[in-house]
C-alpha cells in the first residue's frame, strides 16, 4: 500500500462538525493548509494531513478535548457505499463483517477487526504505531463518536457501548467520557477496543435485501479496485522521485523497484487510465515549477533534478506545459 489517505467524506464529515460546534471553519481550515475546493471533490486525502487539522483545530478552539467534543457535533454518517451494505444484510452481526472488508472505503487509518471470545465481543483498531499525540488521541476519539451514532443509526438505538479502551496516555476526565459516550473509558491501553453486548449482532435490519446486497457489494468491490490503482500510481510517483537524479526513469528501472514485469506495469497502469509517460511527465512538471517559484536553483540545476539529459528538451517540455519559459514562469511567480 502507498501513503495512507482518507476518503473526501471524513474530510466533508470534519467541515459539518465545525460549523455546528460553532468554531471558525475558515481559520481552522487555512490553518491546516486544507482549501475550501477540497470539499467538493472526491479526491482522498493523505491521512497524515489529520495532524494538521487536529493541530489547527486545538489551538483555534482553546479545547484540549476537541477529538472528543468535535465528535458530538459529527453528522450521521449516511449515503456511502458501506452505509448500503450494512442495511442491506440481514443482521446487524452480517453487516458489521461485511462493513470492516470494505473500511479502507472511508479511512486507511481503520483496521479494526471483530473479537468475539469468552461471550464477550469487541471492535479492536490493533495496534497501530501512530508517533502523533494529536492525530492519535483526537482523531481516535471523534471517530469513536462517529462510529457509536453510526451503530445507534442502524440498531434504531439498541447499540449500547459497554466499556471503550483507548491506547493514549493522557485524556479527558472520567466523568467527560461518561457523559460523551454513555459508559466507562480506561486510557493508556495497549489496543483501542469498543466492547458491546454480543446478543446486538443478532439484531435483525428490516431494510435487508439479498438482491440491494449483491449489487452493492459488486460497487464495494469496484471501489476497492480503484484504490488499488491509485495505490499503483502513486508508489509509482515514489519510484520516479527516487531515481529521477540518476536519469534511470525508465518503465523498465520503475518496473524493478516494483518487483513487477513492465508489461504487468503497463498493463495496470492502462487499467487505471493513465500511463508511465503520463505520470513521469506530470512529476516533472510538479518538480519544475516547485524549484522555480520556490527556490533560486540554476535552470541548469532544474533540468538535471528534474531528470532531462538537454536544457532544449527541458525548455520545450516547460512550454508544452505552461505556454510559458520556465524563466517567464519563475519571474512571474516569485514577483507574486
Amino acid at each position: 500500500m502507498g501513503q495512507q489517505t482518507d476518503a473526501s467524506v471524513v474530510l466533508r464529515l470534519g467541515y459539518q462538525a465545525l460549523r455546528r460546534a460553532g468554531l471558525s471553519t475558515e481559520q481552522i481550515l487555512t490553518q491546516a493548509g486544507v482549501a475550501m475546493s477540497q470539499l467538493e471533490t472526491n479526491q482522498r486525502t493523505p491521512v497524515s494531513a489529520q495532524n494538521a487539522f487536529w493541530l489547527a483545530a486545538e489551538q483555534v478552539s482553546q479545547d484540549p478535548d476537541i477529538g472528543l467534543h468535535l465528535g458530538e457535533h459529527l453528522p450521521l454518517y449516511r449515503g456511502q457505499v458501506i452505509e448500503h451494505l450494512f442495511m442491506s444484510s440481514e443482521n446487524f452481526g452480517e453487516g458489521l463483517q461485511r462493513a470492516l472488508a470494505y473500511q479502507r472505503l472511508i479511512s486507511d487509518a481503520f483496521q479494526a477487526q471483530l473479537v468475539c471470545e469468552n461471550g464477550r465481543c469487541y471492535l479492536t483498531n490493533g495496534t497501530q504505531a501512530r508517533p502523533n499525540r494529536l492525530l492519535n488521541r483526537h482523531f481516535s476519539e471523534c471517530a469513536m463518536s462517529g462510529v457509536l451514532r453510526f451503530f445507534k443509526f442502524l440498531t434504531e438505538g439498541q447499540f449500547q457501548p459497554i466499556f471503550i479502551d483507548f491506547d493514549f496516555q493522557e485524556g479527558a476526565a472520567p466523568e467527560e467520557y461518561f457523559r460523551v459516550y454513555e459508559c466507562p473509558v480506561s486510557l493508556g491501553q495497549k489496543e483501542t477496543r469498543l466492547y458491546f453486548d454480543p446478543a446486538i449482532l443478532k439484531h435483525p435490519l428490516w431494510q435487508a435485501d439479498p438482491d440491494l446486497l449483491q449489487l452493492h457489494e459488486q460497487l464495494a468491490n469496484e471501489k476497492l479496485q480503484e484504490l488499488a490503482r491509485y495505490d499503483l500510481v502513486d508508489e509509482v510517483r515514489r519510484a520516479i522521485g527516487a531515481t529521477l537524479e540518476q536519469g534511470e526513469t525508465t518503465l523498465e528501472s520503475v518496473a524493478a523497484q516494483l518487483q513487477i514485469t513492465p508489461r504487468r506495469l503497463r498493463t495496470l497502469l492502462n487499467d487505471a487510465q493513465t500511463s508511465f509517460q503520463q505520470i513521469l511527465s506530470a512529476y516533472r512538471c510538479r518538480l519544475a515549477k516547485k524549484l522555480l517559484a520556490n527556490t533560486h536553483e540554476s535552470i541548469e540545476k532544474i533540468v538535471y533534478l528534474t531528470g532531462f539529459a538537454e536544457p532544449s528538451t527541458f525548455y520545450r517540455a516547460f512550454k508544452r506545459w505552461t505556454n510559458e519559459t520556465p524563466i517567464e514562469y519563475r519571474k512571474r511567480k516569485q514577483s507574486d
